[in-house]
């Protein structure tokens, strides 16, 4: 599973449209076997799905994502942001259920 956010973070960037990629949950932690990765890609406005080859569309549709991948993979454009920033959006999936802070990746491109 060590390669699998690069693979995932290869495919995203051949669409030339990636503003952000986030890992976050137990794969940024030390947990020894992560039972998956957990995602979120932040594309640019002009992103446009039906222009997306066939062999990267698995990205972004969580049911074919978890199944092919092993990956939730959460996507959205900044534009669909009303009322948060992304920075605030980003900010939500760090806190954990009971409060507490997971840990959060950012990949640089």
């Amino acid at each position: 599973m060590t390669r699998l956010p690069v693979h995932i973070y290869e495919l995203a960037r051949r669409t030339g449209h990636v503003r952000r990629f986030v890992i976050f949950g137990s794969y940024v932690t030390d947990k020894q076997a992560p039972n998956d990765v957990d995602l979120i890609l932040v594309m640019d406005d002009e992103f446009r799905l039906e222009a997306t080859a066939i062999e990267t569309r698995g990205l972004f549709d969580h049911a074919v994502a978890g199944a092919r991948y092993g990956a939730s993979i959460f996507w959205l454009k900044p534009s669909v942001l009303i009322g948060e920033g992304l920075e605030d959006f980003i900010t939500y999936w760090q806190v954990k259920r009971d409060g507490s802070l997971r840990g959060i990746v950012e990949i640089a491109s």
